[in-house]
């Protein structure tokens, strides 16, 4: 069988950060409302081929630092993979999503090689999400698996738990692909809604260049909900199905001021009502400054934070492609950040 081509891009979270884990918690309390999320995926993502080996998970990726890895091949089984998964090393992430895949289709083997990758890691862009779908998908379309996209996302997600993280199911909406999706999270369900906005949206993605810790994020913004805390509750529930609803509209009505100001609500929200259950990840200093860039207050119409949060990377709305240029060659010169255009 010839080489199968494969691309997944990242996922932006345009609004809703964090309510899709928080809408997990409705499979024991009721009281907590669904999780709602606007995610699109990005113009960079992962390029890789695939095709099929004889029991065994062979794996070449793009390393951290943009160089290409050696291959590393490990047994088709469920506890050989999930021992890698668990081990927190490069190939966890690939390796989990295998595992469960191995975990209901034994003995399937694949030879995955990642050969380009423009997509940041460790940025809140689902770097991790997109291997994870990735995988999943090559299986799917090497051994003819006839999985549909959903059923891609839920092998991907169980294979990220695998690693230990605490991702909720909002990452894996990069199987959508380049499309605009809202997600709403009631329990262990999911479901999506294709999103149109009627005219051009001129996003820029900054990354930060500076660090963050997801995991610790995640674990002390899940304490803090499970504690029954109703600052981060009210925010990933009640304000955040607030502003969701506003930002349909706005995006579907191509409002890009509207869009802005949203935006910049829902950052104000989050750093009043979320940002204490973890100050020492979210107070997020390399972000404010970048969010109150006299370029920023320029030439964007507003700008928010990127997935989990922290010093990770930013967002802003610009009216066209001009001002966000504008705003790119700014950030870039002076504040040492790399910038991505992202056009919805």
């Amino acid at each position: 069988m010839k080489k199968t081509d494969l691309f997944v891009p990242g996922r932006l979270c345009l609004f809703g950060e964090h309510s899709d884990w928080a809408g997990e918690y409705r499979q024991t309390d009721r009281s907590v409302l669904s999780g709602k999320c606007i995610v699109a995926g990005t113009d960079q993502g992962v390029y890789a081929t695939a095709e099929p080996a004889e029991e065994v998970f062979f794996l070449s990726q793009i390393l951290e630092n943009g160089s290409p890895g050696r291959e590393s091949s490990y047994p088709s089984s469920f506890a050989s993979l999930a021992e890698v998964a668990a081990a927190a090393v490069f190939d966890s992430y690939a390796a989990g999503t295998a595992a469960e895949v191995i975990r209901k289709y034994p003995g399937l083997g694949l030879k995955l090689e990642v050969t380009s990758r423009d997509l940041p890691l460790k940025k809140g862009l689902s770097s991790s999400a997109a291997m994870c779908v990735l995988v999943a998908r090559a299986f799917n379309r090497v051994h003819q698996l006839n999985l549909s996209v959903e059923e891609e996302m839920e092998f991907a997600y169980r294979g990220e738990l695998l690693t230990g993280s605490l991702c909720g199911r909002m990452d894996q909406a990069c199987a959508y692909g380049r499309k605009t999706v809202l997600l709403t999270f009631d329990g262990n369900r999911m479901t999506a809604e294709t999103v149109i906005n009627t005219s051009p949206l001129y996003f820029l993605i900054v990354d930060l260049r500076a660090n963050k810790n997801t995991r610790r994020i995640l674990k002390d913004l899940n304490s803090s909900f499970k504690n029954e805390n109703q600052l981060i509750r009210k925010a990933l529930g009640e304000e955040n199905h607030r502003i969701t609803s506003a930002a349909r509209r706005a995006l579907e009505n191509g409002d890009t001021i509207q869009i802005g100001r949203l935006m910049t609500e829902a950052q104000k929200i989050f750093d009043e009502m979320v940002v204490p259950s973890c100050p020492s990840e979210l107070t997020a200093p390399r972000l404010h400054e970048i969010l109150q860039h006299e370029a920023a207050v320029e030439y964007a119409l507003g700008g928010k934070g990127v997935g989990s949060q922290g010093d990770g990377t930013a967002q802003f709305i610009c009216r066209g492609p001009e001002e966000r240029d504008q705003l790119a060659t700014a950030l870039e010169s002076s504040a040492g950040v790399i910038c991505y255009n992202l056009t919805l």
